[in-house]
């Protein structure tokens, strides 16, 4: 697959996906949000990124070339996913599709109105000749965030379940570390060639990538339980310190959400417990 992350450029993926960048690039989205435009002529959208009206226009331009976006599909409900949907609504009349209970706190973008509610396994098909969208309702990230599967092209876009250069962040209360991990054993039915990303480039190996981030998340659980046992009994910045010894002290303020849910993981499973803001492992 060619590929590149200019923002605002269109770029082909494959017969029937078109990407743009957004211009939001960060510590937490990398080079910028991915929005994907897939089919023929009656285009649907994945995610029409943040608010921007320079990418709202980019898209426009992009599917011109192509036909129209008739429908967006959102994978959560996040401020750098969902929000452009307001830009295009203006211009465009859209069906929205989404997980129809929207995501807590704290990246909540607001609620968005479902036109087509999607869950799990639903399908998404504009015409007969146009391609079919399955979606997988894979929450950890965002308790109602899906995936969607091309299984025309064997690809699966996963918006922030997987990313390309970074570690997705778990942020409770809606982010949950259970359920991140299942739904990742989710993706392992699927046949599935490459991984469209919400951030980052195409990656291939798909399941050499959910393995590696299940036994990253594995690994980190382990060095939470060490700095337990190191401390005895701790406030969440002081196992911070010890289990994210090996993270830039930048990236701390990140780190805290999902050292926050795999504590809270390890307290549903019976292995830590805490107490007036004091964390302590249960031998």
């Amino acid at each position: 697959m060619t590929d590149n992350l200019n923002p605002g450029e269109a770029i082909r993926l494959s017969p029937n996906v078109v990407r743009v960048v957004a211009d939001n690039g960060s510590v937490m989205t990398g080079s910028g949000t991915n929005s994907y435009l897939l089919g023929k002529e009656a285009l649907v959208l994945i995610d029409p990124g943040p608010i921007s009206e320079k990418h709202g226009q980019a898209l426009l331009a992009a599917a011109e070339k192509f036909g129209e976006i008739k429908c967006v599909l959102l994978t959560h409900t996040h401020s750098d996913h969902s929000p452009g949907l307001d830009y295009l609504q203006k211009q465009l009349k859209l069906d929205v599709a989404l997980f129809p209970e929207p995501s807590g706190e704290p990246f909540r973008d607001k609620a968005v109105k479902a036109d087509i509610p999607l869950r799990h396994a639903d399908t998404v098909q504009l015409h007969a000749n146009e391609p079919v969208i399955e979606a997988v309702h894979t929450p950890g990230h965002a308790s109602n965030h899906l995936c969607f599967y091309l299984q025309e092209e064997k690809l699966l876009f996963t918006g922030d379940h997987l990313m390309n250069g970074s570690t997705v962040v778990i942020a409770s209360p809606d982010g949950n570390m259970s359920d991140y991990l299942d739904s990742l054993e989710l993706l392992k039915k699927y046949e599935i060639d490459y991984l469209c990303p919400g951030h980052g480039t195409v990656m291939d190996k798909p399941f050499e990538v959910v393995d590696k981030t299940i036994a990253h998340r594995l690994g980190r659980e382990q060095k939470v339980l060490h700095a337990l046992e190191k401390i005895v009994s701790g406030k969440l910045e002081e196992v911070l310190l010890e289990a994210y010894a090996d993270t830039p002290s930048f990236l701390h303020g990140l780190a805290k959400m999902s050292l926050t849910a795999h504590l809270e993981k390890l307290e549903r499973e019976g292995k830590a417990l805490i107490e007036q803001g004091v964390w302590k492992k249960i031998n």
